[in-house]
């Protein structure tokens, strides 16, 4: 399953895994909606109630994953406030579903108030 992601000027494609968790998300999509940051984390509320699979603390650079607390998609990018090394590090543990296909650094210079997500494959 493929999306691509815009954040102002920038877009990128991504490629879903085969999970639950993906599919539920890329079944939910378009989403057009506001984000916060978290030091090199883009994240944004869906309407969507998950249940855990696969929890982990620690990410790399690109993945994207579903934060059950907040409800959140997030997409790491690059170090995070709780980091302890120049990996990403969520707050709390997330659900990995999926990987930015490219340069995810790419996103520190994303400048919008809105992120557009949108499936590729249909």
């Amino acid at each position: 399953m493929k999306i691509q992601i815009t954040v102002g000027e920038v877009s990128l494609t991504a490629t879903l895994d085969d999970s639950e968790t993906a599919q539920a998300i890329y079944d939910a999509l378009p989403f057009d909606l506001p984000f916060n940051t978290w030091g090199d984390e883009i994240y944004f509320g869906i309407p969507l109630y998950l249940k855990t699979e696969g929890e982990r603390e620690l990410v790399e650079v690109g993945e994207l994953a579903y934060w059950p607390p907040g409800h959140a998609f997030c997409i790491f990018y690059g170090p995070t406030p709780a980091s302890t090394d120049d990996r990403p590090r969520a707050a709390s543990e997330i659900i990995p579903f999926g990987r930015i296909d490219g340069d995810a650094t790419a996103f520190n210079q994303a400048k919008a108030p809105k992120i557009q997500v949108i499936r590729l494959d249909e």
